[in-house]
């Protein structure tokens, strides 16, 4: 993992990521370039929250709910959700639900964490290349997208939640993730062009920066204000960069926190 607190990303350490992506239920095969963890159901590996069951079953749940990509349901079976909250809340880790992390953020559900990411991947049968993620919070979803991007550039406005991701992901040894403390609604021009971008923070708009940071073929999942006629609802949109222009779809209603600008 890298840390930059000007937004300037520092040389990648050599030492190679921890995360094994585990075969989630059902035989789905894992995604590429990692091996594969089998790990049967009667013998969970660890105790409590650090059951592989207890992800195992979260899991499950996902797939009753419509989360097909194996390689989205591989990924958010390998990551301990529990490592990211707060220990007060760590029995609810593994529950669909929001759950706070400080400074009024959330760490959302995993049903909302793997339907952006199986619309982000759009069926690819490999690694997406580099992702933008507009707001760390506490490193959940930069850690799960490190198992199906090459490169993860991952962008939190609020210091304090900059450090606690810092925090949470120093030892899972992630080298493909990139923290950056800077503004998200500038995005971060340096790394782009960007095969994925990625936000969890809802705005009245897409900022153009993110549009004009995505790569042609690269399309982008994000929260935005449902409109004039719902206020204070959002939906969930996506935007496909082709080389004809741009392509929107306005899929289902999701709840997020609101897009600011600036550091704090």
């Amino acid at each position: 993992m890298v840390d930059s607190h000007r937004s300037q990303p520092k040389k990648r350490p050599g030492f190679p990521a921890s995360l094994e992506l585990a075969r989630p239920t059902g035989g789905l095969p894992a995604a590429s370039g990692h091996r594969v963890v089998k790990v049967a159901a009667p013998a969970p590996l660890g105790l409590g929250m650090d059951s592989s069951a207890v992800r195992h079953s979260m899991v499950t749940k996902l797939a009753r709910q419509g989360i097909s990509d194996p390689q989205v349901l591989s990924a958010m079976g390998t990551v301990e959700r529990h490592r990211f909250v707060d220990s007060a809340l760590v029995n609810q880790a593994y529950e669909d639900t929001s759950l706070p992390i400080g400074l009024g953020q959330t760490i959302s559900k995993p049903g909302v964490v793997s339907r952006m990411l199986e619309l982000l991947r759009q069926g690819s049968a490999t690694r997406l290349g580099r992702v933008l993620e507009i707001g760390t919070g506490c490193g959940y979803q930069a850690a799960v997208l490190s198992l199906l991007c090459t490169e993860v550039y991952s962008i939190e406005r609020l210091r304090g939640l900059h450090d606690k991701a810092r925090d949470n992901l120093r030892p899972l040894r992630l080298a493909n993730v990139h923290l950056l403390f800077g503004d998200g609604m500038v995005g971060y021009d340096k790394g782009a062009p960007y095969a994925g971008i990625i936000a969890a923070a809802g705005g009245e708009a897409l900022p153009q920066c993110w549009l004009d940071q995505l790569a042609v073929g690269g399309r982008l999942v994000a929260p935005v204000a449902a409109g004039a006629n719902s206020p204070g609802r959002q939906a969930l949109v996506v935007v496909d960069k082709t080389p004809q222009g741009l392509r929107q779809t306005v899929m289902e209603a999701v709840h997020f926190v609101p897009l600011k600008s600036g550091i704090a």
